[in-house]
C-alpha cells in the first residue's frame, strides 16, 4: 500500500475524477492551504484531496449563535468537524489538481481545480494551519461488460435529461459529443444527475466502473419514472448548462 500526504478540503458535495471544481476560498484555514499550494512551481501539479462531509459543517461558525449566544465560535483547522475529524468525513474522496489559484484583494482566493483520481483516507492530521490527510489512491477497474453498460446508461441519461428539462431537446452535451469511455461516462453521469450527496458518495465508492454504471442505470430509470409522474420538480435548470469534461 502506497500513501501520500495531501492538504484536505472537506465539502458538502462529492467531487468525481474529470469534473471541474470552482472554489471561493475565504476561511483562514483554507487561505493558508492555498498559500501553501502556491509555493509549488506552476509547472508542477498543485494537489489536494476533497472529501464529502458526513457529519459536520462546511463553513465554521464565525459568530456566537444558538443555543448559546455567548459561546465563542470554534477556531482552527478542525472547526465544525468535532474531536475526531476522520469520523466526520466519508472515507473515499478525490484528488483535485488546482490549475488556477488567484488571490483577491481581500486575501481570499478563487480556485479552479479538476478531479483526477479517487483516494481512500487513512488518517487526518490537524496539527498545522489546515487539515492534511494520508491518502491511498484507488485504481479504477473496468469490471464486466462496462462498455455495454455505458451505452445503456447514456441512452437512459438522455431520456432522463429530456424529462428533467421538460421534454425539450436540450442536453448537457449540447454542441459536444458525449464521452464513450465507460469510466468517464460513469463519473459524468454521477456528477450531472440530480442526486443527494449520500447517493453520489455511494457511486464514487463503487468497486469498479461496471458496478457504478449498473447502479446509475437503475437510478436513472427510477428518477425518469418519477419525473414522468411528477412533472413539476425543483432544480430542473441544473441540467441545462454545460458540464466540463476536463
Amino acid at each position: 500500500m502506497t500513501t501520500v500526504r495531501l492538504p484536505l478540503f472537506p465539502l458538502n458535495s462529492v467531487l468525481f475524477p474529470g469534473l471541474v471544481l470552482p472554489l471561493n476560498v475565504f476561511e483562514e484555514r483554507y487561505r493558508a492551504m492555498m498559500r501553501d499550494l502556491l509555493k509549488t512551481p506552476e509547472e508542477e501539479q498543485r494537489l489536494f484531496a476533497v472529501v464529502a462531509i458526513r457529519d459536520g459543517l462546511e463553513v465554521a461558525p464565525s459568530a456566537p449563535g444558538l443555543p448559546d449566544p455567548t459561546a465563542q465560535p470554534e477556531q482552527g483547522p478542525t472547526a465544525g468537524f468535532g474531536d475526531d475529524p476522520l469520523k466526520a468525513f466519508h472515507a473515499v474522496g478525490c484528488i483535485a489538481d488546482a490549475a488556477t489559484i488567484r488571490e483577491r484583494a481581500d486575501g481570499g482566493f478563487e480556485v479552479l481545480a479538476t478531479g483526477t483520481s479517487r483516494v481512500r483516507l487513512h488518517s487526518v492530521d490537524a496539527s498545522g494551519a489546515f487539515l492534511t490527510a494520508e491518502v491511498e489512491e484507488l485504481p479504477e477497474e473496468p469490471g464486466e461488460e462496462a462498455g455495454t453498460l455505458a451505452e445503456g446508461v447514456l441512452r437512459a441519461f438522455r431520456a432522463y435529461q429530456k424529462r428533467l428539462a421538460g421534454a425539450r431537446e436540450r442536453s448537457l452535451s449540447t454542441g459536444a459529443e458525449l464521452p464513450d469511455d465507460p469510466s468517464v461516462v460513469s463519473y459524468l453521469v454521477a456528477a450531472a444527475a440530480v442526486l443527494d450527496t449520500p447517493t453520489k458518495q455511494r457511486l464514487l465508492e463503487a468497486p469498479d466502473t461496471a458496478s457504478r454504471l449498473h447502479e446509475e442505470l437503475k437510478l436513472l430509470r427510477a428518477e425518469t419514472a418519477i419525473i414522468r409522474n411528477l412533472p413539476s420538480l425543483p432544480a430542473t435548470d441544473l441540467t441545462r448548462g454545460t458540464t466540463s469534461l476536463n
